[in-house]
């Protein structure tokens, strides 16, 4: 007898948070058969020779919504142990959809999300109209890991109300319709519903999009209906210290109404300078309701270098070139001192220096400077000018010089203290979206090389229960999450000693040559999706296996 796979030697790390043990790992189809010592040979063979071998991680907050029409192999995350993501956050989805509404989700979808619009109409075949529909079209897609999908309160609201979905709330019959769809769309494979309750979400004409300002008593309708079919129900919280407590609230709300999951994205607050707010969280599940919490678990924001925009203000002349002719340009001593001038001017430019980081000029980028290590700084200790500093990096590194630029999570002890809550899962890295100036989507790689292995906050085996066990908890996934037999062979082997993100860089591999950022990984021996290894030594083998969860509901 004989195995389709068998991983040989390694440390079994099963998601448990239990105690690693050495052993093997068999499968067959794609599910594991046995963990032990086995004895048999499998048709292929991995030989751990120690690494970890772990569960597939999850990653609760992507928006590879679009992304999955051009890129089955759904990159970044799927170098970085992800084998299942969650799509359809932030209330941004592309169904349910009538033909003639195809632009306002493509468009609501690019201004939020910062996904091209052009490549979104081109790049999805757009063959559906109801969110079970957009499944169907998914499953066609044969991506590489394993996606579900939540259907978004934008869609629904425009869906049912048309244009006044955007600036008015429904009547009672419209709730009610609201409801209905969202909760047909459970029925219909969808894992959940996704709300969105920040003001600069925005659509192209500077309204809030659908759903934004939507009353409680909407939001307990619609949770009633997707808790019916044992939905989960995704909040964006607008974290503005008079917003705070009543987006909290308002998760206590859904969560009785529905009896079901709720998730929302939770972020420290030191770094915004006000009280933490997350007692209201503790005291609802002391209630027994079941809310979690996702959250990226380093400093998250914006990426500042040559190809994407995301400099000093005032270089509005270097923003219009192509990005493929800047280097070319900035190497011209005149056009340098042009951009000096321009940002010595600018009384943006002190701002802007004082909270961008540079990553170092190694392969692993630093995420962990404090906030006095800042381009303002390492100019004033040259002696010079900030963009000064900024243009001498991006030469010396032939263009590749990498700036952060963070935005929340900033405070890295209040980031221990909100991950050390037990109803909080760490992602929160938007795969997928924000392309152009935003890539936290390494978070996975981030966690076992800094939390785990730098600084021994978190033993190996816990962190793993976060990425695997408690996410899939999050999403009611019965058969993912651990390594035990029966259950699905989604698997990583890795290095504990060498795993780490890469710098980010841009590429330009959308539809219409738009480019994008992404972040490669290092200490990935392999990942096993549905039995199929899909990445060898960090690398894409080319397998396609993954599937597109539905509801259990």
């Amino acid at each position: 007898m004989s195995h389709d796979l068998v991983i040989r030697d390694g440390l079994v790390v099963d998601g448990s948070g239990g105690e690693p043990f050495a052993a093997d790992l068999a499968v067959d189809g794609d599910t594991i058969t046995a963990i032990g010592r086995v004895q048999e040979r499998g048709r292929e063979e991995i030989r751990a020779d120690g690494l970890a071998g772990t569960p597939g991680f999850i990653d609760l907050h992507t928006h590879l919504d679009a992304q999955i029409g051009w890129d089955p192999m759904l990159t970044p995350v799927s170098w970085h142990g992800v084998t299942t993501a969650l799509l359809g956050n932030c209330g941004v989805t592309f169904a349910p959809c009538k033909p003639q509404d195809r632009q306002f989700l493509a468009e609501m979808m690019e201004t939020v999300e910062d996904i091209p619009r052009e490549a979104i109409i081109d790049g999805l075949p757009w063959n559906w109209e109801s969110y079970g529909e957009y499944l169907n079209a998914l499953e066609g897609m044969n991506p590489a890991i394993n996606v579900t999908g939540m259907v978004g309160h934008g869609a629904v609201r425009f869906y049912v109300m048309g244009e006044r979905g955007i600036d008015e709330n429904p009547t009672p019959e419209e709730t009610a319709r609201i409801a209905e769809v969202a909760g047909q769309s459970v029925r219909d494979g969808a894992i959940g519903f996704s709300t969105n309750r920040l003001p600069a979400h925005r659509l192209p004409d500077g309204r809030s999009i659908p759903g934004t300002f939507a009353e409680a008593e909407e939001l307990e309708a619609i949770a009633r209906q997707v808790g019916a079919h044992n939905g989960l129900m995704q909040n964006v919280p607008w974290y503005d210290k008079n917003a705070i407590g009543r987006d909290l609230e308002f998760l206590g709300r859904q969560a009785r109404a529905g009896n079901g999951r709720v998730l929302f994205s939770v972020v420290e607050t030191e770094s915004f300078r006000f009280e933490d707010p997350h007692q209201i969280v503790e005291d609802l599940r002391a209630e027994g309701l079941e809310i979690y919490g996702v959250t990226v678990p380093r400093p998250g924001g914006f990426v500042s270098a040559l190809k994407t925009n995301i400099f000093f203000p005032a270089w509005a002349k270097l923003r219009e070139l192509d990005v493929d002719r800047r280097l070319d340009a900035i190497r011209d001593p005149a056009f340098r001192a042009e951009l000096v001038a321009a940002a010595k001017a600018d009384p943006a430019s002190d701002a802007f220096a004082a909270g961008l980081r540079w990553v170092g000029d190694g392969d692993r980028p630093i995420y962990t400077k404090p906030a006095e290590d800042n381009l303002a700084a390492l100019a004033a200790a040259a002696g010079e000018h900030p963009a000064e500093a900024w243009l001498r990096l991006v030469l010396e590194s032939d263009g590749s010089a990498v700036f952060h630029r963070p935005f929340f999570n900033m405070n890295f002890d209040a980031v221990e203290a909100l991950m050390a809550r037990d109803w909080v899962v760490p992602g929160l890295g938007d795969a997928g979206a924000h392309v152009s100036q935003i890539m936290d989507s390494g978070w996975a790689s981030f966690l076992l090389s800094h939390w785990v292995r730098d600084q021994r906050k978190l033993s190996l085996a816990e962190a793993v229960r976060r990425m695997t066990s408690s996410a899939a908890r999050v999403l009611d996934l019965k058969d993912r999450g651990t390594l035990a037999p029966g259950m699905k062979a989604d698997i990583n082997v890795l290095d504990p000693e060498r795993v780490e993100e890469r710098r980010p860089e841009v590429v330009r591999d959308f539809p219409h040559g738009k480019s994008r950022l992404i972040q490669r990984a290092a200490g990935y021996k392999a990942t096993v999706v549905n039995g199929h290894v899909i990445l060898r030594d960090d690398e894409h083998t080319g397998e396609r296996p993954g599937r597109v969860i539905r509801s259990s509901g």
